[in-house]
């Protein structure tokens, strides 16, 4: 996609960084410079935008807290890998730098698996058992209030019908199956979209511009209104903590 102009200068991308890992790191500041300077410079470059970052960080202290208590202040370098896995989620979340082999961005970005993640993709079956508890959790902690629960019941008989068949499934019946989750998906994230007030709307389609801002100059007007909304999909579907229902084979 060529060089990418971001809106933030390397040194102020830094400096953000910096004091976010510095929140994450429970106000213990771990000072970016030298190579991790150059390390954090170069996930600029590339236009991976900053909230996407803090997610990579996120994911890294979920993962270390998981194997323990703390024992030392995180350095911006162990999260690398993190950072760099969330932006090629976003990537093919919102059809960014995604080509097919007609060089075209697909044409259902989605919320799609990547690299190892597609490979690792559960079972069907324990695909949707997952789908049904975060629906059920969302629900249940109020994340989706009762205007939900008419798509959720549906979504939940749907669920629960084809789980109970998902292992015996083949050919065209797995594919209806599968086509039939897709829909179901579209429809969970059009009734979030719906369920928005203005100032969440205006606010979910800010940051949605800001995300894409670095990659504006290299789409064609036709693929950044694709990517657009699919990153106002992505962003609504963290809002309400919903699961993406749609599997892909």
């Amino acid at each position: 996609m060529g060089k990418k102009s971001v809106e933030l200068e390397p040194s102020d991308y830094c400096h953000e960084i910096e004091a976010y890992l510095c929140r994450k790191n429970d106000g213990h500041l771990i000072r970016v410079t030298g190579p991790s300077f150059a390390l954090v410079a170069g996930w600029a470059q590339r236009g991976v935008p900053l909230k996407v970052a803090f997610k990579g960080i996120d994911r890294y202290f979920e993962r270390y807290y998981r194997n323990g208590p703390r024992r030392r202040p995180v350095k911006i370098d162990f999260c690398e890998a993190d950072v760099l896995d969330v932006f090629d989620e976003w990537r093919r979340a919102t059809g960014v730098g995604v080509t097919n082999d007609a060089g075209e961005p697909p044409a259902d970005p989605g919320d799609r698996t990547t690299g190892d993640e597609s490979r690792r993709q559960p079972p069907l079956v324990e695909h949707l058992k997952r789908v049904v508890l975060r629906l059920s959790s969302a629900r249940s902690v109020g994340t989706l209030d009762a205007g939900f629960d008419p798509l959720i019941d549906r979504v939940s008989s749907e669920l629960d019908a084809a789980r109970s068949a998902a292992r015996g499934l083949r050919g065209s019946a797995r594919q209806e199956a599968v086509d039939r989750l897709d829909a179901l998906d579209r429809a969970l994230v059009r009734q979030a979209r719906s369920a928005l007030d203005e100032g969440a709307r205006a606010a979910v389609s800010r940051e949605a511009d800001e995300e894409l801002a670095p990659f504006r100059g290299g789409m064609h007007p036709e693929a950044l209104e694709r990517a657009r909304e699919a990153a106002i999909d992505r962003l609504v579907r963290e809002r309400y903590s919903l699961p993406v229902i749609a599997y892909r084979t």
